[in-house]
């Protein structure tokens, strides 16, 4: 999953104009950590190869990105750490602030992808944690290859979908599959201090 962090009033960005955002990058459990810091070096949040991908935090005009690796490598779950999240959290003050991470924080009633999501007991930290933090506007994620919304902790949670392939909606299915339906991506934007998310299908 890749995320954009950008302000609309932000005189530098101007989407569809050819312009560059910052881009950083938040490797997914298919990724090769090696070949995203070959080609995005700047975004890779760690110097040496071998090294795993840290987490940052980062803010752009009234906006801010905390980028949380969730993935372990060579397996499909996740883990969060909680520590580490909770001592930025602590430091945001009152700033709106995106969660990003790559697996969902919550179940989505697939039981073969909530297998390999988030440990329960890392959903209900995260839950009590942003509770806490009223200043997280955002949960953001991916990895079930679906566009899903929800709740946790009070805090709005969108799910990207995939720009490749997409898992057919069967919920309660013990397995699932892929489909070749429209591929998309998330844009968020803070406006008059409130987020928004919109889907943007990739034609």
């Amino acid at each position: 999953m890749t995320v954009l962090l950008a302000q609309l009033s932000d005189p530098h960005i101007t989407a569809g104009r050819g312009d560059r955002a910052p881009v950083h990058v938040l490797p997914g459990n298919h990724d090769d950590r090696d070949a995203l810091r070959a080609h995005f070096p700047a975004g890779s949040h760690s110097a040496r190869a071998g090294e795993p991908y840290r987490h940052t935090a980062m803010i752009g005009g009234e906006l801010r990105l905390v980028v949380c690796a969730s993935t372990i490598p060579g397996l499909p779950g996740g883990l969060l750490d909680r520590a580490w999240l909770e001592a930025q959290l602590a430091v945001g003050g009152d700033i709106p602030t995106i969660v990003a991470m790559h697996h969902p924080p919550l179940p989505i009633g697939m039981p073969a992808l909530d297998e390999i999501g988030l440990p329960e007991d890392d959903r209900a930290a995260l839950a009590a944690l942003l509770r806490r933090h009223s200043a997280v506007r955002r949960v953001v994620a991916g990895h079930v290859h679906r566009c899903v919304s929800g709740v946790v902790g009070g805090c709005a949670v969108a799910i990207c979908p995939s720009t490749y392939l997409a898992a057919r909606l069967e919920v309660g299915a013990e397995d699932y599959a892929l489909t070749p339906e429209p591929p998309a991506f998330l844009v968020h934007a803070l406006l008059d201090g409130e987020l928004v998310t919109h889907v943007q299908p990739v034609h």
